[in-house]
C-alpha cells in the first residue's frame, strides 16, 4: 500500500486545492507515482472524463499536476449547489439524485465505505495518495458524521498538514481556533502547518510563528507567498468575478455573472490572451457596448433567465443585438438564447416553462437523463460574418446538461460532432442565427482550442479596425503545465520539503 497525506484548512478558499496540486507536482518531480483524492467536493465547475463521469474540476486540474489522467474516482462525491438549501448529488460521476442540506448530512454515513473501497483501490496503485479536505475540520456540528476532513483522515489513517491564509488577516486566530475544536486524537494528526498568501518582509511573522509553534506544538513547516497562477478555480469563491482581467482592451469581453453560474473554467483561456479584457458583469452593472458578450453555463436555467429579465439585461441584450454585438450562450446560456426553455419533470424546480430572450431559433426540454460526455467536431462551413473565420476548426471538450434542444428547420447548425467518447458519430450541434453575431453551444471547453480562440478573437479585431495578430497561441493545457511547474518552484523554496517527506514516510526515487 502507498503512503497518504491530506491537506486540510482553516477555512474554505485557503489554497487547500492549489497547495495540493504544487505537491502533486513536487512528488510527481521527485520519481514517486502520485494521485489526488478528495472523498467529497462542493462546486459548480465540474468536468467529465473519458469514461463519460463527471468529477470534481480541483481533482482534474491536481491530477494534471500530477502527470495522469482524471478519474471519476479521485472525487466519489461531488455536490453542485440548485439552491442555498440543496445540491444535486453524483456519487460515482453519475447523478444520484437531489437533496437538502438535511438530508445528505443523514445520508452521509452510507457512503464511508465506498469511500474507503476508492481509497484502497488508489493506494494499492500508488506511491502517495494526496488528500484534500473541505472547508476546515473545526466545524463540530458536522463531526459525528464527517467524511471529508478529519473522518477521511481517520479512513485513511492520514498525517495532516492544516493550511490557513494570511491574506484575509487573523490567521494565527484562525490556526488556534482550529487546533484548540479538534478533539485530542484529531490532533494528534496533525503534524504540521503551512501559512499561505503571505505577502511581506517574512522575518516580522518569524515572532508570532515561534508564539503560534509554543502555543500548538505542532511546527510551521512553510509560509507560501501569495503567488498569480492561472490554474482552474474551484467554485464560485473565485475573486475573479469582482475584477477585469486583463489590461489590453483591444478585445473588450463581458460575461454575465449568472446567480447560478458554472463552469466558468469555460474562459481561462481567453484570460490569459493578451489582447483581451474581460469583465464578469454582476448585479445592477451594465453591460457597456462590448466586442463580444457571453451567456456563461447554469445550474438552474430558468432561474437564471428570470434573474436576466428581472434585473433588465434582457433589455441591454437586445439592444445590443440590435446593433449587431456579437452574443455568445453556452450550454444554459445558450438555451437562454432561444425561443423556449421547457421543464416537465421538475428537474430545476417547480417552474414547468418559461420564454427564453429569443435570440436563437431553438426550444429546450429538460429531461431526467443528464448527458456527461467528452466530444470532438468541426465547425460547420458557410457562416456569416466573424463565424466565417472559424469555419472547419477543429474542436473538442465535453457536454455537461439535461436538457434536449430542437432547432428550427430555418436554424443554421454552428458545428458537426464526429467523435462521442471515442466513438465515430455524425452529429450536427449549436445554432446560430442568420446574421451570425448570435450564436450558442453545448461544447463546454471550446476556447481551450487555441486557433478556434484566436480565429475568433482575430476576426474580432479586423471587424474593429485592427490588424489580426499571429496565431501563436499555446493550448490552455501547455499553458497549465508550466504553471504547475511554478507552483511546485514555489513549494521548494518555502516548506520544508525534507519535512514533509519525513512526515510522508517515503523517499525520493
Amino acid at each position: 500500500m502507498g503512503k497518504s497525506i491530506m491537506f486540510q484548512g482553516t477555512a474554505s478558499n485557503v489554497g487547500k486545492s492549489l497547495l495540493t496540486a504544487g505537491f502533486c507536482r513536487v512528488f510527481k518531480q521527485d520519481g514517486l507515482r502520485v494521485i489526488p483524492f478528495k472523498s467529497q467536493n462542493m462546486a459548480l465547475n465540474s468536468f467529465i472524463t473519458e469514461e463519460g463521469l463527471e468529477m470534481g474540476r480541483a481533482q482534474v486540474f491536481q491530477a494534471e499536476a500530477a502527470g495522469i489522467k482524471p478519474s471519476a474516482r479521485m472525487n466519489p462525491i461531488l455536490l453542485k449547489p440548485t439552491s442555498d438549501q440543496g445540491s444535486q448529488v453524483i456519487i460515482n460521476g453519475k447523478v444520484y439524485g437531489n437533496m437538502t442540506a438535511r438530508e445528505y448530512h443523514e445520508f452521509k454515513p452510507q457512503l464511508a465505505e465506498m469511500i474507503k473501497r476508492h481509497y484502497e483501490s488508489l493506494s494499492s496503485e500508488y506511491d502517495v495518495v494526496a488528500i484534500e479536505g473541505a472547508g476546515s475540520p473545526a466545524e463540530i456540528n458536522l463531526r459525528d458524521k464527517d467524511i471529508v476532513n478529519m473522518g477521511m483522515a481517520e479512513i485513511a489513517d492520514s498525517p495532516v498538514i492544516l493550511i490557513a491564509d494570511i491574506d484575509k488577516g487573523g490567521v494565527f486566530a484562525s490556526i488556534l481556533g482550529t487546533i484548540m475544536l479538534l478533539t485530542e486524537e484529531e490532533r494528534a494528526r496533525v503534524k504540521g502547518v503551512i501559512i499561505n498568501k503571505f505577502r511581506g518582509d517574512r522575518s516580522i511573522l518569524e515572532p508570532g510563528i515561534k508564539m503560534l509553534e509554543d502555543l500548538i506544538k505542532i511546527p510551521v513547516l512553510g509560509v507560501v507567498p501569495y503567488t498569480y497562477l492561472k490554474v482552474e478555480d474551484e467554485d464560485s469563491l473565485t475573486s475573479r468575478f469582482y475584477q477585469t482581467v486583463g489590461k489590453n482592451n483591444a478585445i473588450d469581453i463581458a460575461i454575465i455573472h449568472l446567480p447560478h453560474i458554472s463552469n466558468f473554467t469555460d474562459f481561462n483561456m481567453l484570460e490569459i490572451q493578451e489582447d483581451v479584457q474581460l469583465r464578469y458583469i454582476r448585479r445592477g452593472e451594465k453591460i457597456g457596448i462590448p466586442d463580444l458578450v457571453i451567456l456563461p453555463g447554469s445550474k438552474n436555467t430558468l432561474a437564471d433567465l428570470a434573474y436576466l429579465k428581472e434585473s433588465g439585461l434582457d433589455i441591454e441584450l437586445h439592444k445590443l443585438h440590435a446593433q449587431g454585438i456579437l452574443i455568445m450562450g453556452i450550454c444554459g446560456g445558450y438555451q437562454i438564447l432561444g425561443e423556449k426553455i421547457a421543464d416537465p419533470y421538475g428537474v430545476e424546480g417547480h417552474m414547468k416553462e418559461a420564454y427564453g430572450l429569443g435570440l436563437l431559433p431553438i426550444e429546450t426540454t429538460f429531461e431526467g437523463e443528464k448527458v456527461t460526455t467528452q466530444v470532438e467536431g468541426t465547425i460547420c462551413k458557410n457562416l456569416p460574418d466573424v463565424l466565417s473565420a472559424v469555419t472547419s476548426t477543429k474542436v473538442k471538450g465535453y457536454e455537461i446538461h439535461m436538457g434536449v434542444t430542437k432547432m428550427a428547420k430555418e436554424a443554421k447548425p454552428l458545428m458537426t460532432f464526429t467523435k462521442r467518447l471515442g466513438q465515430t458519430i455524425n452529429e450536427l450541434e449549436g445554432t446560430c442565427n442568420e446574421a451570425g453575431n448570435v450564436f450558442g453551444t453545448y461544447l463546454h471547453g471550446i476556447f481551450d482550442e487555441a486557433s478556434f480562440t484566436r480565429n475568433l478573437l482575430n476576426a474580432i479585431r479586423v471587424k474593429k479596425g485592427l490588424e489580426a495578430v499571429e496565431n501563436s497561441t499555446v493550448s490552455f493545457e501547455a499553458f497549465k503545465q508550466g504553471e504547475y511547474d511554478k507552483l511546485a518552484q514555489v513549494l521548494r523554496e518555502h516548506v520544508d520539503m525534507a519535512a514533509i517527506y519525513d512526515i510522508l514516510g517515503v523517499t525520493k526515487k
